[in-house]
């Protein structure tokens, strides 16, 4: 940001972020205490490996219970998923600048209230 002069707003749109002010948490962090300070992991401690394998052999059964149409409905859901983000891709890499904006254009517009 100090070297492009990007503002919060147009950082994180470049890189995908969906919250702007993390951007200016994680500068104080890093200015305070250097990268260091960036590598303090918060919110819920990962899951034991005990409990990771419980989950996984409950998996396999939910898997049975799926119908065959119902797989066929995921797969379709997957794939169209897949189709969306190639093209977001494509059209990204066509014109970098040009999504970008556009894509900035959009989050504004869905961040402003509206009075009433």
């Amino acid at each position: 940001m100090e070297r492009t002069g990007a503002s919060q707003t147009e950082t994180a749109l470049h890189f995908g972020l969906t919250n702007p002010p993390m951007i200016s948490s994680w500068n104080k962090k890093f200015l305070e205490g250097s990268v260091e300070a960036l590598d303090n992991p918060k919110g819920r401690p990962a899951m034991s490996d005990k409990a990771k394998s419980v989950k996984k052999s409950k998996q396999p059964a939910q898997q049975d219970e799926m119908t065959r149409e119902q797989k066929l409905e995921r797969e379709n859901e997957l794939h169209r998923l897949e189709v969306a983000y190639l093209k977001k891709l494509k059209a990204f890499q066509m014109d970098p600048e040009g999504y970008l904006e556009k894509h900035k254009q959009r989050y504004h517009s869905n961040s402003k209230k509206t009075s009433h």
